[in-house]
Formats: C-alpha cells, sequence, structure tokens
C-alpha cells in the first residue's frame, strides 16, 4: 500500500504566537535580499535574452513560512469547516465491532488542550465515529492502521502528530463486549482529496479491508 507522506506541518505553542516568532529575513539585511533578487532577476533575464525558456517563478521558502504562520495566526483561516456527511450513512461493521461516521471536520489548524497547535497549508480532517462492540467476546482492532483512499487510488495515512495533540483520547484496541466509545481520527490530505466523492475510510479487521464512504 502506498501512503501518500503529506507535507510536514508546522507546529506552534499558543504562547509563541503570542509573542511573535522570527523568520528567515529577520537576520537578513533587506539591502542584502534586494541585492541577491536583482541579482537572480539579471541572471533569468539574460538566459531568456540567449533562447532560453522563461521558468516559472518559484515560491520563496519564507512566503510559505509566513502563510503558514498566518494560517496559525487565524489570518485567512475562517476555523474549522463542518463538511455533510454522505447521504446514504449505513452502519458497517469491522468483525464485531459496528462503526457509523457520526462527524466530518476540516481545517488548516488544530490545536489541543495543552495549547500546542498544528498548522499545515493542506487540510486537517477530522473524522469522527461512534463504535460499538456487538459480539458477545472481546474484539480486538487496532484504528492506528486505517487510511483514506480517494477515488483516483491515491492514500492518506493517520496524521499521527495531529492524532497526539488533538485526538480526543488514545484509540482503543480492544473492544469489550457491548463497548460503545466514540472515534476520532485525524487525517492531513490536499482540498482536492477532501471534497473526492470517492472518499472512504478504510479499516484493516481480520476479516478484511472496510471502506467506510465518507463523501
Amino acid at each position: 500500500m502506498s501512503l501518500h507522506a503529506p507535507s510536514r506541518p508546522l507546529a506552534f505553542l499558543t504562547a509563541a504566537l503570542l509573542l511573535g516568532g522570527c523568520t528567515k529575513d529577520s537576520s537578513t539585511p533587506e539591502s542584502e535580499a534586494t541585492a541577491n533578487t536583482l541579482q537572480k532577476l539579471r541572471a533569468e533575464a539574460d538566459r531568456v535574452k540567449k533562447g532560453g525558456a522563461a521558468s516559472a517563478r518559484p515560491e520563496p521558502e519564507t512566503d510559505k513560512e509566513s502563510r503558514l504562520a498566518g494560517l496559525a495566526a487565524g489570518m485567512g483561516d475562517s476555523g474549522p469547516s463542518k463538511l455533510r456527511l454522505p447521504a446514504r450513512n449505513d452502519t458497517v461493521h469491522v468483525d464485531t465491532v459496528a462503526m457509523k461516521l457520526t462527524g466530518l471536520e476540516s481545517s488548516h489548524s488544530v490545536r489541543g488542550r495543552s495549547g500546542l497547535g498544528l498548522t499545515t497549508e493542506d487540510l486537517f480532517l477530522r473524522v469522527e465515529l461512534v463504535t460499538q462492540n456487538v459480539g458477545t467476546v472481546p474484539a480486538p482492532l487496532s484504528l492506528d492502521g486505517a487510511w483514506l483512499a480517494d477515488a483516483k487510488g491515491q492514500t492518506y495515512a493517520l496524521a499521527r502528530d495531529a492524532q497526539a495533540v488533538a485526538g480526543t483520547r488514545p484509540l482503543p484496541t480492544t473492544w469489550a463486549p457491548e463497548q460503545r466509545t466514540d472515534v476520532v481520527l485525524m487525517f492531513e490530505l490536499p482540498p482536492e482529496a477532501v471534497q473526492d466523492e470517492g472518499l472512504a475510510l478504510v479499516v484493516k479487521g481480520a476479516g478484511g479491508d472496510v471502506r467506510i464512504p465518507l463523501r
């Protein structure tokens, strides 16, 4: 199984956000940065004059950092967005554990009770489930290996950092008979994947993979 490797989220402490942080530019004099930029522009112009094709303008790393910092501070981010549940939202069974989708929420940033937060240019997708072991014996089941799959076959592993920060509780590994548990799973994926009509949560059970449609 080939899992999508999401971009590394940028972690912030609430205190750090209040105090403000420095970027690469804080240690680089403005005049030096301007000279470097002009030098690069002149070199590009000379190359194009000699018959070379104009290259696409790469996004400066500092711009990416600034955008992430802005998202973390709440600028340009309207906060968590609740997503509609699929019209057909049936209860599914992974071995003897019944599962039903109860909520979907996307956001650029997530925060834990400790104040630690994570921010991404992609989206964090919060998947909420209610689960219950309907069997008469304990049911071992690891949700730590659950993943998302879209219509194109692209897969997205559990976002472990976001899960540790924003998950409401440690994921259970065994359900006692009749045990009912609310579960939150956190993933990180591109905005277009969040809207993919074939997006589904996949959970591996002893009897094989089980898909839970999310769109």
